[in-house]
């Protein structure tokens, strides 16, 4: 697939320049196979630099596997809160307890069993498994996939099964023998500090010589973009339900969005109709919430644009005209003690703040 000549170049480049350019990451001054782990869930999708005090805030909350297997899942989305995309907090809790249990507390070092772990692909699998272990496994995440397509000028979308199964045939066969560890993070450094989606740092960039899209005056073609659809705008209503000096919660089930975080009580508003969302508040927390209110002030609307919508939410304080029979009632001074998010944080910041 790719000359031997141009490989061995392309290899010793690559970690001479890694060698001198290398990021100071915390994840890097440590052996430790979970707190490596650690790092490799919470990169998935979010910046470097958003992820170092969360990294580091994390394992000093649950410092071994033990201590996170055993933790209240509540207390772990608790100290993710913020992070986003709380799937892969619950996946990584959720693992710790099946490594505790299945692996004896000792995290797998095969491919095989690492994809048995929820939360964990293949590139996740193979950064591990060359970082921890020493192994050569291929990686490809988002900053390989950019690397790979414009050195060998892969011109159709990464999205494409085809497309992806060609781009890890190239990852695995440029890994330098007894030296994967380095050579993958460096694939990963040079995503991230030169080979940038947009405005690429060409003359800076020690495999310029070898790469294809360089070459051909236009690097930013590869890889090709996906046109992503516009995403859907949702419109919904929220009550603040207050009583003695407490508020009414709702926790989100265990799985899919957000799951297991509290929230304020809210409803979609359906339709183009918002008028009357007083009304309509306090007739749909009689229906669903079996209780009677009587709905107050306007505490403001909040947004919050998540992976595959945009969020618009009406906010209004109310106070209990009786017994509920859904929620959890927390005293408003305890807020910060559950794991809420974004918006509903800022929503009880506000009210923490005003009241």
């Amino acid at each position: 697939m790719i000359a031997i000549t141009s490989k061995e170049k392309i290899q010793s480049k690559l970690l001479q320049w890694f060698k001198k350019s290398k990021r100071d990451l915390p994840w890097r001054k440590t052996r430790d196979p979970y707190a490596i782990w650690v790092s490799e869930i919470m990169l998935q999708q979010t910046q470097v630099v958003t992820v170092i005090p969360y990294y580091q805030k994390f394992l000093k909350s649950f410092p071994t596997l033990h201590h996170l297997a055993k933790a209240n899942l509540s207390t772990v989305l608790k100290v993710w809160e913020g992070l986003g995309y709380y799937s892969r907090a619950r996946n990584l809790h959720r693992a710790s307890q099946i490594v505790l249990i299945r692996f004896h507390g000792k995290i797998p070092d095969t491919l095989k069993d690492l994809l048995t772990l929820p939360g964990i692909g293949r590139s996740t699998a193979g950064a591990i498994l060359s970082f921890v272990f020493h192994k050569e496994a291929p990686i490809l995440d988002g900053n390989a996939k950019r690397v790979l397509s414009r050195l060998f000028a892969v011109s159709e979308s990464p999205d494409k099964r085809k497309t992806e199964q060609l781009l890890w045939k190239i990852s695995e066969s440029l890994i330098p023998k007894g030296f994967s560890n380095p050579f993958n993070q460096a694939l990963m450094d040079l995503g991230s500090m030169i080979c940038t989606p947009k405005d690429p740092q060409c003359h800076q960039c020690p495999l310029k010589k070898h790469c294809q899209g360089y070459l051909s005056g236009k690097p930013e073609r590869y890889p090709l973009r996906t046109v992503k659809k516009a995403i859907p705008h949702i419109t919904a209503v929220s009550a603040v339900i207050g009583k003695g000096g407490k508020v009414l919660l709702c926790q989100r089930p265990p799985k899919g969005l957000l799951g297991g975080l509290w929230e304020f009580p809210n409803w979609r508003i359906k339709g183009k109709r918002r008028a009357r969302l007083r009304l309509r508040l306090r007739n749909t927390i009689k229906k669903e919430m079996e209780m009677n209110v009587e709905v107050k002030e306007s505490m403001g609307t909040f947004q919050q644009t998540y992976s595959h919508f945009k969020l618009t939410l009406h906010v209004y304080y109310c106070v209990a005209m009786g017994k509920n029979k859904k929620g959890r009632w927390v005293a408003v001074g305890n807020l910060h003690l559950l794991p809420m998010s974004r918006i509903h944080r800022r929503i009880a910041n506000a009210l923490s703040g005003g009241r």
